[in-house]
């Protein structure tokens, strides 16, 4: 029985981290990405493409892989801006990957290997989840949002649409994160915040535009 085709929207190291996952139950048939510098060369192998895949194979799936600490913010107009049909992306769970059947997946969701995903979760469209990452019951992520490796994400959190939690970061139960807010990597956020926050540090404070990060002074020799 042959595989469904899937094209995938982006070549980054996301793709690299999905390919397990993405070839799980597909064949992908290429990568799509608008550096013509790129197009032309592969990924183990499949083809960097052009847009032009989109229509060359009309029968595939496609799911989304764009998106960084860089770019988050832009996530949802970057992906929106291929004009694919919803219907026609494809979520994709890694087989090493716990989903509890009272969690709820919203298309074009990406989870990776060694990610639990507990009762009564739910998960927006088009939400990368990396691996090894836990989001406990009743908690929302919110569409486009992306969820670095090893996030621990407590019960009844909200976490809204277009953001990024940085791998190694923990919530705490009940917090709320607004839209297009940023977690820093390894931050302990212990309560709510509003909407396009840059979160650092332990406990997680605000980091205020231009404030550079302030390295600890050396031991004593």
């Amino acid at each position: 029985m042959s595989q469904t085709q899937l094209v995938v929207l982006g070549a980054s190291g996301n793709a690299l981290d999905a390919l397990d996952a993405l070839q799980a139950e597909h064949e992908v048939v290429g990568f799509i990405d608008d550096d013509e510098t790129r197009q032309g060369q592969s990924i183990e192998g499949i083809p960097i493409l052009s847009r032009t895949a989109l229509a060359k194979f009309p029968q595939a799936q496609a799911v989304a892989l764009i998106g960084s600490e860089k770019s988050f913010a832009k996530r949802q107009q970057i992906i929106d801006g291929f004009g694919i049909a919803t219907g026609r992306f494809s979520t994709i769970l890694h087989p090493r990957a716990y989903v509890s059947r009272q969690a709820v997946l919203g298309n074009g969701v990406v989870v990776l290997p060694g990610v639990v995903i507990p009762s009564n979760a739910r998960i927006g469209n088009h939400v990368l989840i990396l691996p090894n990452t836990v989001i406990h019951h009743d908690s929302v992520v919110e569409d486009y949002s992306i969820i670095g490796a090893g996030v621990i994400i407590a019960g009844h959190v909200h976490i809204g649409a277009s953001c990024y939690v940085g791998s190694g970061s923990t919530i705490k139960n009940n917090v709320t994160i607004g839209p297009r807010s940023l977690v820093g990597m390894g931050a302990n956020v212990t309560k709510s915040f509003g909407n396009e926050m840059v979160l650092v540090g332990n406990p997680a404070r605000e980091m205020k535009r231009g404030e550079e990060k302030v390295e600890p002074p050396p031991p004593p020799v």
